[in-house]
């Protein structure tokens, strides 16, 4: 594929599924700590995901930081937009404003009442 067409591909995965995290692994078994966390915290929030898994593919695991304009994998996007990489999506985490963000674009998650 060329970076183009890495690049319509990615757009078509985030513009396509309500929440995408690019990952290394997948959810089952990811395969970096990083990756895992934010596994984790999806898990636990029990948000529904379409996970993608950049080991499979050099050219989508560099296409994903050009698309997104950040450094390193994982990354998260909900309903079309990037939020973030482990330490922002746990900090948000933790500060409640991850789940605020999913109640306010409509992501069903069972965390509606929960903090970290």
């Amino acid at each position: 594929m060329s970076e183009q067409d890495v690049q319509d591909w990615i757009g078509k995965q985030v513009a396509d599924n309500d929440v995408v995290l690019f990952m290394k692994g997948n959810k089952q078994m990811p395969q970096c700590g990083f990756s895992m966390q934010v596994a984790q915290i999806l898990g636990h929030l029990g948000v529904e995901y379409k996970d993608i898994d950049v080991l499979q593919d050099m050219s989508v695991r560099e296409g994903v930081k050009a698309f997104s304009n950040w450094p390193t994998v994982p990354q998260l996007y909900v309903k079309g937009e990037f939020v973030g990489g482990c330490d922002i999506v746990r900090e948000m985490f933790q500060a409640g404003e991850l789940q605020e963000m999913l109640n306010a674009k409509g992501i069903a998650n069972n965390a509606q009442t929960q903090t970290a």
